[in-house]
């Protein structure tokens, strides 16, 4: 068996997909929410570093469908399905979306992270996605990492130490 097991890394506002037996990771996941989504049966997972909640907040010209909940999940569903996948076996682990900042004025626009969680939510709850796993909020930042065989996200949140979900 090969003993050096590749590790994609997924940037922020950026996706990936991973196949056994490959490892999918993300780090400085703090108001963002790494969504993986994975078919267990195919043994092949894919994960969003998503950003922002909708993109109808998206300012520029150059449009980064990853970078938003609304659109990410749904090209990540179309990516994995290209190379195998099966969209009615896809089941979601989610992490992130911490509150990283303490604002006085408790502004909804401030609550980045807690509005990623719900956008990451609604979004799956839509495609009919189940959420296996979750590890959301507080007010840490975390790095995650899937493997597509166990079906297994480990999450390492900072001071905290890291958990299998």
């Amino acid at each position: 068996m090969n003993s050096i097991q590749e590790i994609v890394k997924v940037g922020i506002a950026d996706m990936n997909i991973v196949k056994t037996p490959g490892l999918i990771r993300t780090s400085g996941l703090g108001s963002c929410v790494g969504v993986v989504l994975f078919d267990l049966s195919a043994e092949i997972a894919g994960l969003a570093h998503i950003m922002l909640p909708d993109s109808s907040l998206a300012k520029n010209t150059s449009f980064n469908s990853a970078k938003y909940a609304n659109t990410a999940i749904r090209d990540l569903v179309s990516l994995m399905e290209k190379k195998g996948a099966k969209a009615s076996q896809l089941k979601a682990k989610i992490a992130g979306g911490a509150q990283m900042f303490q604002y006085s004025s408790g502004s909804d626009l401030m609550r980045i992270g807690p509005r990623n969680v719900e956008a990451v939510k609604k979004e799956l709850k839509s495609l009919k996605i189940a959420i296996l796993g979750e590890d959301v909020g507080g007010h840490s930042g975390r790095t995650i990492e899937f493997n597509p065989q166990s079906g297994d996200l480990m999450v390492r949140t900072v001071n905290k130490g890291q958990v299998v979900i």
